[in-house]
């Protein structure tokens, strides 16, 4: 077991991610955990996460200081290493200069944590603070241009530190660096798989759940499916997934999702609330406020429906970390982290919830989710639809909502996948969408002046939702798909490509 000491950073369960692929267990704790939590659990390492803070401030987020007297290999990444040279008297002050993004390392030792590695490979960096002074017993083995401590270590102690991320994929050999901490360094073996997982959720399902029953918002994606197979594998007909046609789903999805689960065995209830969503959100502009309305109407629309089964006690919701962490605000109990974005499942939950709570793939990413899903037996029409967000079309609308503009995207959106499927270009791709633009361009169209919508198309590719990289989708298909929404789709004139990454930019516009 590891234990990873979560400061707060975006990419704590990259980390996670990074251990688990490597197929060991690991638990993450808050950095201010009590040292006799840690002792209980008898870690054989433990790693310190990046953070958003500055171990210079005077909030700084610090853990017990007694974690280097245990004698276990300790990993500090970001702000774990200025951490650690905090800590043990060395020397962190606010650099002049910020160091953000790709960067080139020029290695001075190739073994150790550097096992594999050489001058030039690329990593992310994410710091705005340098060390100008390693504490005693540390050497340093690589640098950048700009930084001279970009890893440090003291074999004695079995303390290793390193400046950059290396979680993200955007460090090209980050995998490396933990599988030479992991095995070589702590001398771990691998005993993380797919099968231990789903043992041990279903373990904690049956024991939390006992003879209830258990309502699920199903919306047809990847993370609700898998939900839905792994309760249904444990409690059976106890399990009442329930699907909410909001109004603002996909062109035909309520059918298609009725008929996938109907070969998969398993019954869903259809509750039409199209009015209600609709209503709700007219005149909504800001994104957070349609994520937790959204939030908000799903959870009452559960309970209510929840009344016409017997003993139902719980919720089920295919919440992944991504949502959680992008959720999370500053200084809860998971850490001092900060809000992006409210999911519609986390953020968007009221205060008071008449019923419990359960969700058993919180912890994973959507790749892992995949992964326990093909163990489960779910067909790849399933598991490999590119994700849709829960609020649906309501948060690939910017600006107001209204019945006309959803019903112009769902088109839009249509026509985007159809042909990325006509090319066998779907299945290359994690995620593509479109997005309505509260914008109208001028246009020409014969020998007529138009004034209408703009779109945008977004595709990305991704490992884990974390991070994410724009598709180089070759100019044909898009020519293709930007002459036919241009063509079929009435009111919109102009069909725009985004290219940006993640970071900076987020998966969904909203």
């Amino acid at each position: 077991m590891i234990i990873i000491l979560d400061f707060g950073s975006q990419y704590t369960y990259l980390i996670v991610k990074s251990v688990q692929q490597l197929n060991v267990s690991c638990k993450v704790m808050p950095f201010d955990v009590a040292i006799s939590e840690i002792l209980k659990i008898k870690p054989e390492a433990i790693i310190l996460s990046g953070s958003p803070f500055s171990v210079l401030d005077d909030d700084a987020p610090f853990c017990d200081k007694r974690i280097f007297e245990l004698g276990i290999p300790i990993l500090g990444i970001c702000y774990g290493m200025q951490l650690i040279c905090h800590l043990l008297d060395g020397r962190v002050e606010h650099s002049l200069k910020k160091e953000f993004g790709y960067v080139e390392l020029i290695v001075d030792e190739k073994h150790g944590l550097f096992e594999g590695l050489e001058t030039g490979d690329v990593v992310w960096m994410s710091h705005s603070d340098k060390i100008e002074k390693v504490p005693i017993g540390f050497e340093t083995f690589s640098s950048t241009v700009n930084t001279p401590f970009v890893a440090m270590q003291n074999k004695a102690e079995k303390i290793y530190a390193v400046q950059f991320h290396p979680e993200v994929s955007h460090t090209e050999k980050g995998l490396f660096i933990f599988k030479n901490f992991i095995y070589n360094i702590c001398g771990l073996k691998p005993n993380w798989t797919p099968g231990s997982f789903i043992e041990k959720a279903s373990k904690k399902i049956r024991e939390k759940v006992g003879d209830a029953g258990v309502v699920l918002g199903l919306s047809g994606g990847v993370d609700s499916s898998v939900t839905a197979a792994l309760l249904h594998e444990v409690i059976g007909d106890k399990l009442i997934p329930i699907l909410v046609d909001t109004g603002l789903m996909r062109k035909n999805e309520v059918a298609e999702i009725l008929k996938i689960f109907e070969n998969v065995g398993i019954h869903i209830e259809v509750v039409n609330a199209k009015g209600i969503f609709l209503e709700q959100l007219k005149g909504v502009t800001d994104p957070e406020e349609k994520r937790k309305i959204i939030g908000r109407l799903f959870i009452e629309i559960f309970e209510k429906e929840a009344l016409k089964f017997d003993n139902i006690q719980f919720l089920a919701q295919g919440t992944l970390y991504p949502d959680v962490i992008e959720s999370s605000s500053s200084k809860t109990k998971d850490g001092p982290s900060v809000t992006i974005k409210s999911h519609h499942n986390v953020g968007g939950l009221p205060e008071k919830l008449n019923l419990k709570l359960i969700e058993p793939i919180r912890e994973l990413f959507k790749y892992e989710v995949r992964v326990i899903g093909k163990e489960l037996g779910l067909p790849d029409e399933i598991l490999f639809r590119h994700p849709f967000p829960g609020p649906g079309l309501a948060v690939r609308i910017i600006g107001d909502i209204t019945e006309e503009k959803v019903a112009i995207l769902q088109e839009i959106d249509f026509i985007f996948i159809d042909e990325l499927r006509k090319n066998y270009y779907y299945d290359r791709i994690w995620q593509a969408f479109a997005v309505l633009l509260p914008v109208q361009t001028v246009g020409v169209m014969g020998d007529d002046r138009t004034y209408e919508n703009v779109c945008a198309l977004r595709a990305v590719n991704s490992l884990d939702g974390m991070t994410a990289d724009w598709t180089k989708i070759p100019y044909n298909i898009l020519r293709k798909i930007s002459n036919r929404i241009i063509n079929e789709v009435k009111g919109v004139n102009r069909v725009v490509y985004d290219i940006s990454s993640k970071p900076p930019s987020t998966i969904e516009w909203e």
